[in-house]
């Protein structure tokens, strides 16, 4: 009785700070308040022992068509004869997020896998939901990638309304997002992409296999004209977003969150360069296309997908292909992120056998599933 009186009271506290966040537009509001919700309830002991797994396993699932159904088979259309140079950037804006992590992995509270998942520019709750499979901390990774989000997002009318002064008379009509199919052919689909992308995942050993499985098939469905108008019912994304926002947050201890606090200042500054690299991405990118600068930079913004269209509406520029090129970023950041894992794990024992030396994890729990990842 214990136990299902704190799974309530963490419900109710989750659902009750998503609310306003909602309000306020803030990304992903169901996982970064039962993230705050959760780490607040753990640390006064008033939280339940954990996430059970197989709960964690189907909010992966549906959290990877949901990211799936982003994909628009039209707007990719849009990118035309611009695809090698969008796909370049997306592939630098990779590389400038490996540099950043392995910056941070510098820290001696977090490990270069750890780093490296925290700072890409990409994929925030997919890359929460995965941490702790490819056995990085995912604390550290939700708290990381929250303020890279945060700071995007919070920075961008800013930035377009001093650097690029826009014309906002001329708005531009927000992209036709089709036919949703009925709530029980999507409801079947996603029961089914979730249970065969998994077990497919695993079967091929992907790691991150309960996200990139079902996520990969979507993306199939999508670009063949196969997914019927399939559309994640909104309370299951916000069920999902809770379940992963809580693994995360209930795995808090005093100890975690001060040496958190130790991070913030190094990741703050790497988030702000990262930021600045991307920027200067874009101009490279509206260089070699027919873009505008301003263009250029919410195409290639290191974060807040919706905070881009909505200033793409509003300053009339080309929607299709801005947001075709940060959809194209998102899943090239969740999809590449395992592989580099691998990488950095691999690296890492190597350089340890080597007599270099690693820092390590914060707590012992997150460093059991790191088999996973080899």
């Amino acid at each position: 009785m214990r136990q299902v009186v704190k799974w309530v009271l963490l419900a109710a506290a989750s659902a009750a700070v998503t609310v306003p966040l909602t309000r306020a537009g803030v990304p992903s509001a169901g996982l970064f308040a039962a993230l705050a919700v959760g780490i607040a309830l753990a640390l006064a002991s008033l939280a339940p022992a954990g996430v059970p797994r197989p709960a964690g396993v189907v909010a992966q699932g549906v959290l990877g068509v949901y990211i799936g159904t982003m994909v628009q088979r039209d707007a990719f259309s849009a990118l035309g004869s611009d695809w090698p140079f969008v796909v370049a950037i997306a592939v630098a804006t990779l590389l400038l997020s490996v540099v950043a992590g392995a910056l941070l992995g510098l820290h001696r509270d977090v490990t270069p896998l750890t780093g490296s998942l925290a700072l890409t520019a990409g994929g925030a709750s997919g890359l929460v939901a995965i941490a702790r499979d490819l056995g990085g901390d995912d604390r550290v990774v939700s708290v990381v990638q929250y303020l890279r989000v945060a700071l995007v997002t919070a920075s961008m009318p800013l930035v377009v309304s001093f650097v690029y002064h826009p014309d906002k008379s001329h708005p531009s009509g927000a992209m036709d997002q089709g036919v949703a199919a009925p709530w029980y052919l999507s409801l079947g689909m996603l029961a089914v992409l979730v249970v065969v992308g998994a077990a497919g995942g695993r079967l091929l050993r992907l790691p991150g296999a309960g996200l990139l499985g079902p996520m990969a098939l979507t993306v199939v469905l999508q670009l063949t004209g196969l997914s019927f108008g399939l559309s994640v019912p909104a309370v299951l994304v916000q069920v999902s977003y809770f379940v992963i926002g809580w693994q995360a947050g209930l795995a808090f201890t005093t100890a975690s969150l001060r040496a958190i606090a130790r991070i913030l200042p190094a990741a703050l500054g790497l988030i702000v360069l990262l930021g600045v690299g991307t920027a200067g991405l874009g101009v490279v990118l509206a260089h070699y296309t027919a873009l505008t600068p301003l263009e250029g930079y919410l195409a290639t913004s290191p974060g807040g997908v919706y905070a881009v269209l909505a200033t793409a509406v509003e300053t009339g520029s080309n929607v299709t292909f801005i947001i075709a090129a940060q959809v194209l970023r998102v899943l090239l950041m969740l999809f590449a992120s395992p592989l580099l894992a691998r990488f950095v794990v691999w690296a890492s024992r190597r350089l340890t056998r080597r007599g270099g030396g690693q820092s390590a994890e914060m707590t012992p729990a997150s460093s059991a599933p790191i088999r996973v990842a080899d």
